[in-house]
């Protein structure tokens, strides 16, 4: 539904007034701090890639002998496609990972949000979470690099063709599973309980024929003092999660402003979207590992393909992942400023939309003008003080 409401009538312009007047642009000491704190966060993340290229690259062509060599030693591991000896192998190449990258891990994920006073964990409470959501990956990489070897060693040549089939299957089912299962896992979730908000919500939902299970607050407090909302799940689980931060620190208006944006992803169908571009982006993936592991292999050479091709197949789709990625962020930043405006013209609300997206800035401490290189390769939101500035054209 279209608001009625615009800057030039009274009735609730003195709450999206008030709203924004509490929240002006950053002062110079804030400026800094968050741009401090997005350099080092860059620094962290570019020596993150390095780290994963680097390791991913010593074990494919130095590692992997010896240690597969260890594995065929066992007599449960002596076929070159075994699937034990494939899980053992991953296994083993995902732990030495988190070893050598766990310095970087708890300087960029403890340390560095300490020190700029947006974490509210204990150091307990970080170790837990970091090592049951590398459990969940290990968890879950078992499950797809079993599955693509099967579909390699049972499909032949086109294998790429079904593994990327069997991607939008496993996307499906992981967009319906992620609120009702996933989330929980680590956070708390509970119906939000506030009548006058929930009104507002199925006022701005209806006419979209966008079906909500329900609205829930998500208890992220403990984790974090940065604000966070989302539209999450498919089908029967869709959902819109409201972090507790952003609950506890947004006016009514500006909580709406934020569920327009997300409601703005449902009508424009960003979610359909970045399946089939994950579908077509995995099957290009998949034909070039194809073409680099298996060029001019006959469907027998890709049946006896050994186990030992493991890392380097991880090594081929993190690099290509890499590479992919500024292209990704750009659509990416795209959806973002259509779900923008769709916000500004569904609520009419400038004002509640210009102070929320401040209000974010400070909370997360988010450096509103990051230089456009940066922008361009990593970042897959619009800079803030860019949205800001789209409420006035």
């Amino acid at each position: 539904m279209t608001s009625t409401l615009n800057d030039d009538e009274n009735t609730g312009t003195e709450t999206n007034a008030e709203a924004s007047a509490d929240v002006e642009e950053m002062s110079v000491e804030e400026l800094a701090e968050a741009r401090e704190y997005g350099r080092l966060h860059l620094r962290c993340g570019l020596v993150d890639r390095a780290i994963d290229l680097g390791f991913l690259a010593s074990m494919a062509w130095v590692l992997v002998g010896p240690v597969d060599e260890r594995l065929a030693g066992f007599s449960l591991m002596s076929d070159p496609q075994s699937y034990l000896r494939l899980a053992a192998l991953f296994v083993i190449t995902f732990s030495l990972h988190l070893l050598v990258s766990f310095p970087l891990s708890f300087y960029s994920g403890h340390v560095l949000e300490h020190r700029f006073g947006l974490s509210n964990q204990s150091l307990g409470g970080w170790l837990s979470r970091y090592f049951k959501r590398n459990a969940l990956g290990i968890a879950f990489g078992l499950f797809v690099f079993c599955g693509l070897y099967a579909i390699i060693w049972n499909v032949g040549q086109f294998w790429w063709l079904v593994a990327a089939a069997a991607f939008f299957a496993v996307s499906v089912v992981l967009g319906q599973l992620l609120p009702v299962l996933i989330i929980p896992l680590f956070y708390k979730v509970e119906p939000l309980d506030d009548e006058a908000i929930g009104q507002r919500l199925d006022r701005l939902a209806a006419g979209t024929g966008l079906s909500i299970e329900g609205v829930y607050r998500l208890e992220i407090s403990e984790e974090t003092k940065k604000a966070n909302a989302m539209l999450a799940g498919l089908g029967r689980t869709r959902r819109v999660l409201l972090g507790d931060t952003l609950l506890e620190a947004f006016t009514p208006d500006e909580i709406e402003v934020v569920f327009a944006h997300e409601i703005g992803h449902h009508v424009h169908r960003h979610i359909r979207k970045m399946i089939a571009q994950g579908v077509i982006t995995c099957a290009l993936g998949f034909w070039l590992c194809d073409l680099l592991l298996m060029s001019g292999a006959d469907a027998a050479e890709h049946a006896a393909l050994p186990v030992t091709t493991l890392p380097l197949l991880m090594f081929l789709l993190t690099a290509f992942s890499m590479l992919l990625e500024p292209l990704q962020n750009g659509i990416s930043r795209h959806y973002e400023r259509q779900c923008d405006r769709y916000a500004l013209d569904q609520t009419g609300m400038k004002d509640a939309y210009q102070s929320a997206f401040r209000k974010l800035a400070r909370l997360n401490k988010d450096d509103p003008d990051p230089h456009p290189l940066e922008v361009f390769l990593f970042h897959d939101h619009p800079p803030t003080g860019q949205r800001v500035a789209m409420a006035d054209r």
